[in-house]
C-alpha cells in the first residue's frame, strides 16, 4: 500500500536500516541514524538502477512522488534518469567554471604571471569588481551586450565617462580571453562601440617655458615639506621618468659608478627594461635620499610607513601647496617639459629624446637599433639637461 505522511513521521530508526515502499519503485530508506532518504529503484537497458531524490522532510512525500513520476516518464521514453541527472550536474559544474567571475580571475592570474605591475592589476581588479557585481556569477555565454551596457550606463550617468570606457574595454579583454580558451564564441563589447560618451582626452599639464621652469625649480627648492618629496620632485625634473617608476624605485637599481639607473621591465609602462643615464646632479640628490633610508630598499619611503613608497598623489599635492594648479603642472608633466625644451634646443636627435622618455618605436628593427645607437647621445643629453636646470634655478 502507498505510504502516508503519518507513517513516515512515526517511522523510528532501528538497529539496522530498513525500507518503506510507496509503489512504482519509490521507497523511503530509514537509516539507523534516523535519516530518511528517498530512493527509487528501476531498470534501464536490462540493468538495475537506483535514483536518489533527497532527504525527508526537506523532500516531502508529495515531492518524492512527483520526482518518481518524472523519472518514470523518462524511462518510458527510453531515457536513463540517473544519466540525465549526472549530465545536468556536469552541465552546472561546467557553467560554474565558465562564469564571468571565474574567467575574469583566470585572466587576472594570467596577467600576474606575465609580469604586469601591481598598479595595473589593482586597476583592472577595481574595474572588474564593478562587472562582477552586475553579472559575475552568470555563465559568460549568457551575458549579452545589453547586460554589459547596464552597468556602463550607470557609471556614465555619474559623469565618469573615462571609467565607463575603460570598463567596456576591460570586459572585452576578458571575453576575448574566454574566446581564446574555447569558453565563448564572441565578444559582445564590440557591439557597444559608439554607445558611450567619449571621454575628453586630457594631457598632463606641464610648464614648457624656460622662465616658468626656473621659477618652478626655485619654488621646489624653497618648499618646506617632507624632504623625500622635495628630492623626488627634483629627480623628476632631472631624470624625467614616469612618477610611478621613481616612487617605486629600489636602491639596487642604481649604479653610481657607471652612472646608470636600470628600471626593470615590470615597472615600465611598455614592460621593457629601461636604462637612465645619471647626471652628476642626480647622483648628488640620490645620495642625500639615501640618508633617509639607510637600511631600506626603497628610494622614496613614505613618511607614515617606511615599508611603502610615497603615495601616488604625494608629489602632485606638493605642487598644489606651492600654488601650481592641476592645469599648470603635474608630476607627470616634467616629461613634457624635458621633451619640449630638448626638442626646441635643436641639439639632439628627436629619436634620442624619444628613447630617453622610454617611448617604444612601433618599428621593431628601428627599436633594436635605437636602443644602442643613441646611448652616448643620451648620456650627453642628460648632462646637458642637468647643467641647464642648474642655470635656470639661478
Amino acid at each position: 500500500m502507498p505510504l502516508t505522511d503519518v507513517q513516515i513521521r512515526n517511522a523510528k530508526p532501528a538497529p539496522k536500516p530498513f525500507k518503506m515502499f510507496d509503489g512504482n519503485g519509490l521507497f523511503l530508506h530509514v537509516q539507523s541514524s534516523g535519516s530518511k532518504l528517498w530512493r527509487m529503484k528501476y531498470r534501464h537497458a536490462g540493468k538495475k538502477k537506483l535514483l536518489s531524490f533527497g532527504r525527508h522532510p526537506i523532500v516531502s512525500l508529495r515531492d518524492a512522488r512527483a520526482k518518481r513520476d518524472e523519472a518514470l516518464a523518462l524511462i518510458f521514453d527510453g531515457h536513463d534518469p540517473s544519466q540525465i541527472k549526472q549530465d545536468n550536474q556536469r552541465q552546472r559544474e561546467l557553467e560554474a567554471a565558465s562564469s564571468f567571475s571565474v574567467i575574469c580571475d583566470e585572466y587576472l592570474d594570467k596577467l600576474h604571471k606575465e609580469g604586469k605591475s601591481q598598479a595595473t592589476l589593482t586597476k583592472i581588479n577595481w574595474l572588474m569588481d564593478m562587472a562582477k557585481a552586475a553579472f559575475g556569477n552568470r555563465p559568460i555565454t549568457e551575458i549579452t551586450a545589453r547586460d554589459i551596457l547596464v552597468p556602463l550606463k550607470k557609471i556614465e550617468a555619474e559623469g565618469k565617462h573615462e571609467t565607463a570606457t575603460r570598463l567596456r574595454s576591460t570586459i572585452g579583454r576578458v571575453f576575448r580571453y574566454a574566446v581564446a580558451t574555447a569558453r565563448a564564441e564572441t565578444d559582445p563589447t564590440f557591439a557597444l562601440q559608439g554607445a558611450l560618451i567619449s571621454p575628453k582626452v586630457k594631457n598632463h599639464a606641464a610648464i614648457v617655458s624656460e622662465g616658468e621652469l626656473g621659477q618652478l625649480l626655485r619654488d621646489i627648492d624653497a618648499f618646506n615639506g617632507y624632504r623625500v618629496t622635495v628630492l623626488g620632485l627634483k629627480l623628476l625634473a632631472l631624470l624625467y621618468p614616469r612618477p610611478g617608476e621613481l616612487r617605486n624605485a629600489r636602491w639596487n637599481e642604481f649604479d653610481f659608478e657607471k652612472r646608470i639607473w636600470s628600471i626593470p621591465a615590470e615597472r615600465t609602462k611598455m614592460r621593457k627594461p629601461h636604462q637612465v643615464p645619471l647626471p652628476a646632479q642626480a647622483i648628488e640628490l640620490l645620495k642625500e635620499l639615501k640618508q633617509f633610508s639607510p637600511h631600506n630598499d626603497l628610494v622614496m619611503p613614505s613618511i607614515s610607513n617606511s615599508q611603502k613608497p610615497i603615495s601616488d598623489n604625494t608629489m602632485n599635492q606638493a605642487l598644489r601647496r606651492m600654488g601650481y594648479t592641476s592645469e599648470q603642472m603635474t608630476a607627470h608633466g616634467f616629461r613634457a617639459t624635458f621633451a619640449t625644451l630638448a626638442n626646441e634646443s635643436g641639439l639632439w636627435n628627436p629619436d634620442a629624446i624619444e628613447r630617453a622618455l622610454a617611448h617604444v618605436d612601433s618599428n621593431s628593427v628601428r627599436r633594436v637599433y635605437s636602443r644602442g645607437a643613441y646611448w652616448e647621445e643620451r648620456v650627453k643629453m642628460a648632462d646637458w639637461w642637468g647643467d641647464k636646470l642648474c642655470q635656470l634655478i639661478k
